[in-house]
């Protein structure tokens, strides 16, 4: 057995109908396939079983304690050389374990992992979410884009790993949230060799809603956090760019309302001769300056965001949402990463009691 892919799974037993349907169809067949059951109330069970007959699988149950356990659970069942590990809301092209296997073939490495893309498929605003965490001027390209502001870190949506080095190094730590990069600095630090695979690529339909998407983009940030505290080198500046960019966006909103309040005044004090017309327009001028030296950077950078989203995708709905998508992926992420630095750096707490809610069940 050459592969064995890992799929933890909470509550999601259509989504990993779609990725084990995806798994029957392709070009490479040597290999096994293990779901892990993580605790869930609407279980896969019976999704599991219907594809008895066209996968090599082994449907497995444990307490819920997370994805990155739930990995580690399915890697003692499994049976391959390389371990694959996958979230439940991707979906594979045919070619995609193939690709794997052809780019080992050429230049064998002892861990990988691949970018993700939004399948035609997708409604507008997985697209636009997609486009927000792919893109250049949102991420860095960090998470395998060509052009890119730091090196490229797998994330278990999509990655793998030799068996040996999987069992060497633990596989996923108890890190509450960041678990995979976790890894994949440790993965780096053992001295192995890691690689970008380009064309082993997953189509990843992340979350339904924007509320769901900042939620799980807030926690990134935590994470982000808690990494630096265990790695303080794993820091890098294009990690701080969100929570930066929070700030920017908070004061320029500030300026924005202080405009506002300007331009009131100035309307007010010249419609009742209170401090002379002119003056009034002054101060009506000068208010609406501010509120137009706000909005300029913003409305610069969101025109930046159609036109890249357009470009990509020949669609204006999704252009369009690629822009709240992009500010909540950036506000999210640079929330979670200032809340986090405030409980951790600055408090002094620890991991689990600066973030007391359970993050799994």
């Amino acid at each position: 057995m050459k592969y064995s892919v890992i799929i933890p799974v909470y509550n999601r037993p259509d989504e990993v109908g779609e990725l084990l349907e995806s798994l029957c169809k392709q070009a490479f067949s040597d290999f096994e396939v293990i779901v892990v059951e993580d605790g869930s109330s609407i279980t896969c069970r019976h999704v599991a079983e219907r594809y008895a007959t066209r996968l090599q699988i082994q449907y497995l149950s444990k307490e819920n304690g997370g994805p990155g356990q739930a990995r580690n659970y399915g890697a003692t069942h499994a049976r391959g050389h390389y371990y694959i590990v996958l979230d439940s809301d991707v979906v594979l092209p045919e070619g995609y374990l193939q690709a794997i296997d052809t780019e080992l073939q050429a230049n064998p490495c002892d861990a990988f992992g691949g970018p993700d893309s939004a399948h035609p498929d997708f409604t507008p605003l997985q697209k636009a979410i997609s486009y927000s965490m792919t893109s250049f001027f949102t991420t860095g390209g960090i998470r395998g884009g060509k052009r890119k502001m730091d090196k490229f870190y797998p994330r278990s949506f999509n990655m793998g790993m030799k068996a040996e080095l999987w069992h060497a190094l633990g596989g996923f730590s108890k890190m509450r949230f960041g678990e995979d990069i976790d890894l994949s600095i440790r993965i780096f630090r053992s001295g192995s060799s890691c690689r970008l695979f380009p064309e082993a690529w997953v189509w990843h339909k992340r979350r339904a809603t924007l509320r769901q998407f900042f939620k799980q983009v807030h926690n990134s940030g935590i994470a982000r956090i808690n990494l630096y505290k265990k790695y303080p080198d794993s820091l890098k500046l294009v990690h701080t760019l969100p929570a930066l960019f929070t700030v920017g966006v908070v004061l320029l909103s500030l300026l924005f309302l202080t405009g506002l309040v300007f331009l009131g005044v100035g309307l007010a004090a010249g419609y009742c001769n209170a401090i002379g017309c002119n003056m009034g327009l002054v101060v009506a001028y000068l208010g609406t300056a501010l509120m137009a030296l706000a909005l300029a950077p913003l409305l610069l950078y969101s025109l930046l965001l159609f036109v890249g989203a357009l470009l990509e995708y020949r669609n204006i709905h999704v252009a369009f949402l690629s822009i709240p998508a992009a500010f909540c992926q950036l506000i999210g992420y640079g929330t979670g990463f200032i809340r986090a630095w405030w409980k951790r750096c600055i408090c002094g707490r620890d991991e689990f009691t600066a973030f007391k809610d359970n993050f799994y069940k």
